[in-house]
């Protein structure tokens, strides 16, 4: 048995790994698929002050609530930042990461999300102070490479992501690579920020890389492909 903690990306929750989780869970694993704050059904805790550090704190927590010493932290989308700055406190209870089309903060310098993003969110992230917006909107599933009714429940589902997350600049200074194992997977959506990432961690110690031929949202669009891969990392 291995314990997998999985932390979704923007607009998203704990729910989107249902099917993972449902998959892991009857492979003998235990699972965590913890809600970042402000969103899904802790989108009542959303203020202008939850920012990054704020969700690194929600991890981080888990792991040490939970008391996990030998897991599995899993970061998909935006959350390959959150993972990142949680590594940096709790990577000494990690055995391995997977990061599902993640972005990376670079090590060393100051860096936010807000430059790894697209143009159209930048400027809504730029008209904010002017707006009084504390969020900002998401994309429609079908677009990440969910379809039918799978695309329905994602889209009913999301919610908006505060902003102060993607403006919060954070410094990483090894945490994630001193984890033993790291997946980085990718998927068949189309993003330079995705490929740069590849390239950033391709042929370092201990990195792998990993492809799905889905959409952004493979929890969603190949549960199956997604939970093998992540199994070979228990």
């Amino acid at each position: 048995m291995t314990d997998f903690v999985l932390v979704h990306g923007a607009w998203h929750g704990g729910w989107c790994w249902r099917y993972v989780a449902d998959r892991l869970t009857a492979r003998g694993h235990r699972v965590f698929a913890p809600t970042l704050t402000g969103l899904g059904e802790r989108s009542h805790l959303l203020t202008a002050d939850v920012g990054l550090d704020t969700h690194i704190t929600d991890i981080v927590n888990v792991i040490h609530w939970e008391e996990l010493s030998d897991a599995v932290l899993v970061g998909h989308s935006y959350a390959g930042y959150v993972v990142s700055g949680a590594a940096e406190q709790i990577a000494g209870s990690l055995k391995a990461v997977a990061l599902v089309d993640a972005f990376l903060p670079t090590t060393g310098s100051p860096c936010a999300m807000v430059d790894d993003t697209t143009q159209g969110l930048r400027d809504a992230i730029a008209a904010a102070p002017k707006t009084g917006a504390i969020t900002i909107p998401g994309f429609p599933a079908s677009a990440l490479g969910c379809s039918g009714s799978d695309a329905d429940w994602v889209d009913e589902l999301c919610t908006p992501h505060p902003i102060k997350t993607y403006t919060d600049r954070i410094t990483v200074t090894g945490g994630l690579e001193s984890v033993p194992r790291k997946l980085f997977i990718r998927t068949a959506f189309p993003t330079g920020n995705l490929d740069a990432a590849v390239t950033q961690v391709s042929g370092r110690l201990g990195w792998e890389v990993a492809t799905l031929a889905c959409g952004h949202d493979a929890m969603v669009a190949d549960p199956d492909g997604l939970t093998a891969l992540l199994e070979t990392l228990a």
